[in-house]
């Protein structure tokens, strides 16, 4: 990897006041839906059925996106870490684990080792 190469990851410190996006998904699938649904209707009325169908499909997208958004902001709120939890530790790219691994050799899997530590007979 280049060193003047920049990698986008959690820091840690994203704002105490982030906002869902769901409000806004919600507005935007309500207005794609009256625009889909007056397309629906303006291409039927005038004979394109292939608009028609096409303006159908988005409507039918739109409602599916309402329902997930309508299901989602039912949930409520999530658990988000506070101001005392550290941030992640970056990606270093390279395979190596985060954290400590599981038993003595770190938690890589045998390679080539024969024995009962092997699993072999």
């Amino acid at each position: 990897m280049l060193e003047r190469e920049v990698i986008a990851m959690r820091t840690g410190s994203e704002p105490a006041t982030a906002r869902s996006p769901l409000r806004m998904r919600l507005w935007l699938s309500l207005w794609g839906m009256a625009w889909a649904l007056f397309g629906l209707v303006a291409f039927a009325m005038n004979g394109r059925p292939g608009w028609a169908a096409a303006c159908a499909a988005v409507l039918l997208l739109a409602v599916v996106d309402l329902c997930v958004i309508t299901y989602r902001m039912r949930q409520g709120p999530h658990y988000q870490p506070g101001r005392d939890v550290p941030p992640y530790e970056p990606d270093h790219g390279d395979g190596r684990p985060h954290g400590p691994g599981h038993g003595a050799d770190g938690g890589r899997p045998a390679q080539g080792r024969t024995g009962p530590s092997s699993g072999r007979p």
